[in-house]
C-alpha cells in the first residue's frame, strides 16, 4: 500500500512517517517540494506518487499571520485541501485531511460534537473549515479529523516554546482562561493510522483525553519537565487572562472536542493528556525526541 503526506517538515507529518505499518510506503513532501496551492503542481504530484491514501498535514497554521495574510491562509488550507481532494479522488484514493478547533467559536459549555455549529472567529479557522468544505466535495468518502493543541518534542510549538522560557528562568505568564485538550502529535498519529485501517469516513474529533486550560498544560510541562531533569529549577509559572495578552486572531474560549464516535471506532479512549505529556518529554531526556 501507499501513502502520500503533506507537510513533511511538520510535526504531524513526521510523527505519521515513523508510526507507518511496515506494509505501507510513505511519499512525504514538504512546502518546499509541493505548494499545495499549486493545482498543477498537485496534480501532478498525486500522479508520481499514485497513492491509496492521501494525508494532507500542510496548512498555514500562522493564527496571528492569518489576519493580515488572509490570501495566503485561504490559498493554502481552503483551496490547497481542494486540490489534494480531487487529485485524490481523480485516482480513486482515500483523503484524510486534518483540521481544527478552531472551527467553533468557544461559547459552548459542553464539548464540540463533529455535527455541532461551526462559528471561526479568526481566519485560520474560517480557512480550515473552508478546506473541509472543499474535501467533501471534492470526496464525499474522505475522512477529516479535527484535533487541538497539538505538539511533540521538536519544532515550534507550545512545549518547545515553554521549555525555552522555563529555561531562562523567571516567571513565564500564561493564559488561564482558554479551555482546550493537548494532543501529542505522536498519539494523534498513531490514530490515524487506525482510523485509516477501520476505513472511518466524515467528520471525526480527536484529541488526548483529558481537558486543560493553557496555564495548566504550561504547569504540567514544568512540572514533568523538572522532575526529568530537563529542567534546572522549579519554573514558575503564572496564571493570567487572554485579555492580558491581546492578539491580532481572537481565539475560542472553550474549544474541547466531543471524541465519543471516534473513541468508539477505536475501541476506546487514549490516554490522558498528562501521561502522553511525560512519554514525550522523556522521549526527549534520553536524547530520541
Amino acid at each position: 500500500m501507499r501513502a502520500l503526506v503533506t507537510g513533511a517538515a511538520g510535526q504531524v507529518a513526521k510523527a505519521w512517517i515513523a508510526a507507518a505499518p511496515p506494509t505501507w510506503t510513505v511519499t512525504a513532501l514538504s512546502r518546499l517540494e509541493l505548494d499545495i496551492g499549486d493545482e498543477a503542481a498537485v496534480q501532478a504530484a498525486v500522479e508520481r506518487a499514485r497513492p491509496d491514501v492521501v494525508l494532507n498535514a500542510a496548512a498555514f497554521t500562522a493564527v496571528d499571520l492569518a489576519e493580515s495574510d488572509a490570501d495566503a491562509a485561504w490559498r493554502v488550507n481552503r483551496d490547497g485541501a481542494g486540490h489534494l481532494a480531487r487529485a485524490a479522488a481523480h485516482l480513486g484514493a482515500r483523503m484524510v485531511q486534518l483540521s481544527t478547533d478552531f472551527v467553533f467559536d468557544g461559547l459552548s459549555g459542553e464539548p464540540y460534537a463533529p455535527g455541532a455549529t461551526t462559528a471561526p472567529l479568526n481566519v485560520y479557522g474560517a480557512s480550515k473549515l473552508g478546506g473541509e468544505t472543499a474535501v467533501l466535495e471534492a470526496a464525499p468518502g474522505a475522512l477529516i479529523v479535527r484535533t487541538a493543541w497539538v505538539y511533540s518534542g521538536h519544532g515550534a510549538n507550545f512545549l518547545t516554546r515553554m521549555l525555552g522560557l522555563m529555561a531562562k528562568g523567571g516567571e513565564v505568564r500564561v493564559v488561564c482562561d482558554q479551555i482546550g485538550c493537548p494532543t501529542s502529535a505522536a498519539t494523534l498519529a498513531a490514530a490515524l493510522w487506525r482510523l485509516i485501517g477501520r476505513e472511518a469516513r466524515g467528520v471525526m474529533h480527536f484529541t488526548d483525553a483529558g481537558v486543560a486550560s493553557w496555564y495548566d498544560f504550561a504547569q504540567a510541562i514544568g512540572e514533568e519537565a523538572f522532575a526529568l531533569g530537563l529542567l534546572r529549577g522549579q519554573p514558575k509559572v503564572l496564571p493570567i487572562s487572554a485579555r492580558d495578552l491581546p492578539t491580532a486572531a481572537r481565539r475560542p474560549a472553550f474549544s474541547v472536542l466531543d471524541k465519543t464516535l471516534t473513541w468508539a471506532i477505536l475501541e476506546g479512549p487514549p490516554r490522558h493528556w498528562r501521561a502522553a505529556l511525560r512519554d514525550v518529554l522523556a522521549t526527549m531526556n534520553s536524547g530520541a525526541g
